[in-house]
């Protein structure tokens, strides 16, 4: 079995008087796709505002397991997400868009740069060293990504199917361990979320990324995911492979209603 890489233990977290995540616990393994689903409302995307430290939890925290060791995720300031190997793409687009496709791609390396201020002014050879290796792992990205054709195109005359995968390389030019991603078939249609499911196994298995993902499109889920945490009204249903957490009875009610509801539905029905 895979070390554990992510590790959730009771999250809370309350706005007012309203309780988002109640005690939720996982652990996301090295190597897999592991995702969050629910209906709206469930908590999932809150789960993902505390990893990347967007919120700070109520009660319960959030280890992070690292080869030199294990940290607490949650006593870490915002800004340090990143260094520590965590990225992020959001389901609200976040790209500059009067900016080149190679010019935000070159944005997420910037967590790399060791360089400093007076040295980057000057642009000396150290600079240019490293630019030249930003530029070669970027263009790394452009190829596994097939984003060649739009390289110098400005990220405002793209379409949205191509602007959640321009999103998609830019976290991934961080070289995370983990990658999160929120809702990355959000307004695809069916083709382009296909390549999403084909860049996402690839972003697994070639790159040895571990992924974790909030997903409603549960044709995706299916096609990608190792392991499914289902969420409703901030807590956890079930756990399992995608096949056996949809088919958890649980699952199934808060998607459709109780059996009662539904026989009932069937009813009133013309």
């Amino acid at each position: 079995m895979s070390e554990i890489l992510l590790q959730a233990h009771d999250l809370s977290v309350q706005f007012g008087g309203v309780r988002a995540v109640n005690q939720v616990s996982f652990a996301v393994r090295q190597g897999e796709v592991f995702t969050l689903i629910g209906p709206n409302g469930a908590g999932k995307t809150t789960v993902f505002n505390l990893i990347s430290r967007i919120y700070n939890p109520t009660s319960g925290h959030i280890r992070w397991h690292t080869p030199t060791g294990e940290l607490t995720l949650t006593d870490c300031p915002p800004h340090q997400v990143a260094a520590l190997g965590i990225a992020r793409t959001f389901q609200n687009i976040e790209l500059f868009e009067h900016a080149s496709v190679l010019q935000n791609l070159l944005i997420g390396r910037h967590v790399h740069q060791q360089t400093g201020f007076w040295q980057n002014l000057l642009f000396t050879p150290a600079v240019r060293r490293s630019e030249r290796a930003f530029r070669l792992r970027v263009e790394e990205v452009i190829d596994l990504l097939d984003l060649q054709h739009h390289r110098d195109t400005l990220v405002a005359g793209l379409p949205y199917g191509v602007r959640k995968v321009v999103e998609l390389a830019r976290a991934l030019c961080t070289e995370p361990q983990l990658l999160l991603l929120d809702e990355p078939s959000s307004g695809l249609n069916a083709e382009e979320t296909d390549d999403m499911a084909y860049w996402i196994r690839d972003i697994q298995h070639e790159l040895g990324i571990t992924v974790l993902m909030v997903e409603h499109d549960m044709r995706l889920v299916s096609m990608v995911s190792d392991r499914v945490l289902a969420m409703n009204q901030g807590q956890v249903l079930a756990l399992g492979s995608p096949s056996e957490v949809q088919s958890h009875p649980d699952v199934v009610e808060a998607y459709l209603g109780s059996a009662e509801d539904l026989s009932h539905l069937r009813r009133v029905q013309p």
